[in-house]
């Protein structure tokens, strides 16, 4: 069982599949626009989790989603209180999985109104290694959560808890729609102040050999821009340019 089906039911939650520490560090260095860029190039269209934007600046991470799914509320499913049956709420649950670098991703609905997280949550997240979360609605305790050092991605903010309004946590890394994308655990995650982008795991070997080679060359171009070169010629990198492009690679490599 991988969420709440009744209120008697006991919870058991899977946990994820997590990429090799090699291919996480490979990705490190691309940022989420080449990312969307190059999958693109790789046939995935949406990768871009639209909606929730970055809540702390200059803040760019790289790992593997756990997932929260919510649903919209039902009271004969849920309790409706802060404080009671708390290891009936799912929310804690995916927090429990958390390893260092993880990433939680969760489905709110686009709801404005519900805090999926507050303070005491995500303080225990950030105990257990974990590095940012991408939701599709809000926190609560935003003053105190931005001071974790946590990256967030998030619609809002709001005062409420989590079940406080029409949204109750429902599953626990099953595949979830959060920014209208697909997103199943296990994938990773690149986010940065441009936004966060889900990486398909089946890709991400490619996407960090693909990408690696455009922050390679944009880095020359880059370079040759500043010292007022044509943009018709370094960006793109075109094929007039390329062999002074490899002759700067080697130089670089020495």
């Amino acid at each position: 069982m991988t969420g709440l089906h009744s209120n008697d039911q006991p919870i058991e939650t899977p946990d994820i599949s997590r990429p090799e520490p090699s291919l996480i560090e490979a990705l490190k260095h691309v940022g989420s626009a080449t990312a969307v860029g190059e999958l693109k190039r790789l046939g995935i269209r949406s990768a871009f989790l639209q909606g929730p934007v970055c809540m702390t600046p200059g803040v760019s991470i790289v790992g593997p989603a756990l997932t929260l799914q919510f649903m919209p509320k039902r009271e004969d499913l849920y309790p409706d209180a802060e404080y009671v049956a708390p290891e009936r709420q799912l929310h804690r649950h995916v927090l429990y999985h958390a390893q260092k670098g993880d990433v939680v991703v969760v489905d709110a609905r686009g709801d404005l109104t519900s805090g999926v997280f507050g303070e005491m949550m995500m303080t225990y997240f950030r105990g257990r290694g974990g590095l940012g979360v991408v939701i599709d609605g809000c926190v609560r305790d935003s003053a105190s959560i931005k001071k974790l050092g946590l990256g967030l991605w998030l619609r809002g903010v709001t005062p409420n808890f989590h079940t406080q309004t029409n949204i109750f946590p429902y599953a626990v890394n099953v595949p979830v729609a959060c920014g209208g994308v697909l997103v199943v655990p296990g994938d990773i995650i690149i986010a940065d102040d441009d936004g966060a982008v889900v990486v398909p795991i089946k890709l991400a070997p490619e996407l960090a050999k693909k990408a690696g080679e455009h922050v390679e060359w944009e880095e020359f171009s880059r370079l040759k821009l500043s010292e007022g070169g044509d943009l018709r010629k370094y960006y793109p990198l075109s094929d007039e340019a390329r062999a002074e492009y490899e002759a700067w690679r080697l130089s670089q490599a020495r």
